[in-house]
């Protein structure tokens, strides 16, 4: 029972994670009055910079989180992004809202190289494909959960009391985790070789790079479609796509994405999901803009998609034995999986404007193909070590 609490607070601790973007995107216009004269650009940026934190230093975290413990990351994590949360809600300036941001990216990392980390370390051999999917969720279950519990916490208190609430989650989860988690072993001193060389180690590795060279291929896909789709679907029909594709991402992930990990390997559903992906792609350029078809089109990419993003988070502890091991990888997966979603949406956006459905259609099935070919090739190179 202990191993499940736990398990569970980690996962909250991961909707906290994914709270420090969430409660930007809800707030987004109420902060565009706040810093008036600020650019679109500028007001992006304050969403956006918690990423490029995950982009530049994904491994680099994973490699660290190995050395000092999991247990001591992960409370430092919530309550570095409690104080932020908490000085947020002060009202800050704009460069003192960067800042802040920055110290969040810091702490957003952690969580999400520590969280899988332990989970994989905490479930049982047959529970393990149920707990990694639950994880990967978080970021679905938290949008939705905001836009249900941000408007009224703003309409009675402003802005500020979507920071303090965020505040309170986290640092509660601090406390809890503290109590939780069994106690880390002393931190262990740098490798040799500097962090370059530590970094082509693990890319050059087949088992620690592969779920973060699949999910490259998910993250540049999944944030662009959500992005893309429900405002061209006809207005009688947008609040369903808007609406179902998160949720039916994370319904099919948790129930039809379980089954299936039960009866095959992650990388190997990982895959299949992408295979499946595929006419949902071609659906969505045949019917685009004609209602109906294309929703159906837009729930079929989301409810594959949901089915490799927990096939790639399980996949993790199936390829990799250690807690170390497990932390490296989930560093690559937290730093590839930002690439993708920097780069997703912008490229996916001028492919539909310049070639239109079609361009935007193939492409996508090209990055399924991808993510199928990194998976088959690295599973050729594991075979030959």
């Amino acid at each position: 029972m202990r191993a499940v609490i736990t398990v569970l607070a980690i996962w909250g601790a991961g909707l906290g994670a994914a709270a420090q973007f969430g409660k930007i995107s809800v707030l987004f216009d109420s902060l565009g009055a706040q810093y008036a004269g600020a650019s679109a650009v500028a007001l992006g940026l304050i969403v956006s910079i918690v990423g490029m934190v995950g982009l530049v230093f994904g491994t680099t975290a994973g490699l660290f989180v190995a050395r000092i413990g999991p247990r001591r990351a992960i409370v430092a994590a919530l309550l570095m992004g409690a104080a932020m949360s908490g000085l947020q809600s002060l009202g800050l300036s704009y460069a003192a809202m960067i800042a802040s941001r920055v110290v969040e990216g810091v702490s957003h990392l952690a969580i999400v190289v520590v969280g899988p980390t332990v989970i994989a370390g905490l479930a049982a051999e047959r529970y393990r494909g149920l707990a990694m999917t639950l994880w990967s969720s978080f970021f679905g279950v938290t949008y939705a959960a905001l836009a249900l519990l941000a408007p009224p916490l703003v309409a009675a208190y402003g802005m500020s009391g979507v920071f303090v609430a965020h505040a309170l989650w986290m640092a509660v989860l601090a406390a809890v985790l503290r109590l939780l988690l069994p106690k880390d072993p002393p931190a262990t001193p740098a490798q040799a070789g500097g962090l370059v060389a530590q970094h082509l180690a693990i890319y050059a590795s087949p088992r620690l790079s592969a779920p973060a060279l699949g999910f490259f291929c998910y993250t540049f896909l999944y944030v662009a479609v959500l992005t893309l789709v429900p405002p061209e679907v006809p207005a009688g029909q947008r609040a369903l796509a808007a609406a179902g594709m998160p949720l039916i991402s994370i319904a099919l992930s948790l129930t039809l994405g379980v089954w299936l990990l039960g009866r095959m390997s992650a990388v190997r559903l990982v895959q299949w999901g992408y295979l499946m992906a595929v006419p949902g792609f071609l659906g969505l350029a045949l019917f685009w803009g004609q209602g109906l078809g294309m929703v159906v089109g837009g729930l079929w990419v989301a409810a594959a998609l949901g089915v490799v993003q927990g096939a790639s988070f399980a996949s993790i502890p199936e390829l990799n034995a250690t807690s170390a091991s497990r932390a490296q990888a989930s560093g690559a997966i937290a730093q590839l999986g930002n690439l993708g979603t920097t780069t997703g949406t912008p490229v996916l956006a001028a492919l539909l404007l310049g070639a239109g459905p079609w361009g935007l259609a193939v492409v996508a099935v090209l990055a399924c193909g991808l993510g199928i070919g990194l998976h088959a090739l690295q599973a050729q190179r594991r075979r030959r070590i």
